[in-house]
């Protein structure tokens, strides 16, 4: 499975999951450090994107967490649209995966 695809100057990042931190605070850092390194590999940043959708294990127990990390990280500038919905994750330790879309280029 690819980790980013580009077509026609968008870049497709697949689900980023992160099973390593012990909370969903740390995870959604580490996945959105991924997210980052992608970005860049692509020749894009945060600074472009366009679409995001974000799986949360327990929304109701971790939305404020990792929303207030999201808000953090995201170009104040530039929100993407996002959806955000709770769902069983592809590992119990899992507890966040974020899934993005970016301009290569911006046009305004």
């Amino acid at each position: 499975m690819s980790q980013a695809v580009v077509h026609n100057d968008i870049v497709y990042l697949s689900g980023q999951v992160d099973g390593m931190g012990e909370d969903v605070v740390a995870q959604t850092k580490n996945v959105l450090a991924k997210v980052d390194a992608y970005l860049k590999e692509a020749g894009t940043d945060k600074s472009k994107l366009l679409t995001s959708t974000i799986w949360l294990k327990n929304i109701e127990r971790d939305f404020g967490a990792m929303n207030k990390v999201w808000c953090q990280w995201i170009d104040p500038n530039n929100k993407p649209v996002r959806a955000t919905t709770e769902a069983s994750l592809a590992a119990s330790d899992m507890l966040v995966e974020i899934q993005l879309t970016a301009a290569k280029k911006w046009t305004k």
